[in-house]
């Protein structure tokens, strides 16, 4: 696998926040919060990461599936949440698993901080006390870091997941070089970017796909970027 050098990573605006990197095998986290809770983030993601490796052990065709699966009702918690979210999109549930972490580790570290930003190599978990400004990153694209829009604080915590043909080890059979979801949860918004990524083939296919995504429950907003050009719909405020 590719290792994509994570710049994008020094953009992001720490104000008064501590910023850290947890790393464990394949996860790669960084994240900002009112404290150091590195600790504790640690044995979140290790507690997942295992629940995980274990499940697939036992049900491979969870790792390799590019189709959702039926519902497990005795699976661990974050197993349930990435069937049900990549059914509601339908593609495969390793589709969410970078939201999925996110989205887990930062409801553990909720009642921690205050403000808390978890970004999972794209995939953002986001709880904050004062407005947000988010960039998309698209890769090559001129647009890339130009699309900048805000999060209300009473709209957080909030899901914002980004995935891309262009960037990254993802998998994507479409050509967008950024599909930005944002829902309540990450692992939802995981799920829906790749399924939205899958439908833009070329520039044409932006507004079928915004239509097609912003019909999927729970999402709420969504900016697609195909090279020059680029698309929105739903509750997305420019800046």
């Amino acid at each position: 696998m590719l290792y994509e050098e994570r710049t994008y990573r020094s953009l992001i605006n720490k104000d008064n926040l501590t910023s850290y990197n947890v790393k464990i095998a394949e996860s790669d986290l960084f994240i900002s919060s009112d404290t150091d809770l590195s600790e504790k983030v640690k044995k979140s993601l290790l507690k997942y990461r295992s629940h995980l490796e274990n499940y697939i052990k036992n049900n491979p065709k969870f790792l390799t599936s590019l189709l959702p699966l039926p519902e497990d009702e005795f699976a661990p918690a974050i197993v349930k949440d990435m069937l049900i979210k990549s059914s509601i999109c339908g593609v495969g549930p390793m589709a969410a698993v970078a939201g999925a972490i996110s989205q887990f580790i930062g409801q553990d570290l909720l009642e921690s901080t205050d403000n808390l930003i978890i970004e999972n190599g794209g995939d953002i978990f986001l709880k904050s006390k004062d407005k947000s400004t988010v960039s998309v990153f698209a890769g090559e694209s001129p647009l890339s870091y130009k699309v900048n829009f805000m999060v209300r604080p009473e709209k957080t915590p909030l899901g914002i997941c980004t995935s891309s043909a262009t960037v990254g080890p993802s998998l994507s059979f479409g050509k967008a070089d950024a599909v930005c979801v944002i829902s309540q949860s990450a692992t939802l918004s995981d799920a829906a970017a790749t399924a939205i990524g899958n439908k833009v083939k070329s520039k044409k296919d932006i507004k079928t796909a915004l239509d097609y995504g912003i019909k999927i429950p729970g999402v709420k907003g969504i900016i697609i970027i195909c090279g020059n050009d680029m698309g929105a719909i739903g509750e997305v405020q420019f800046i």
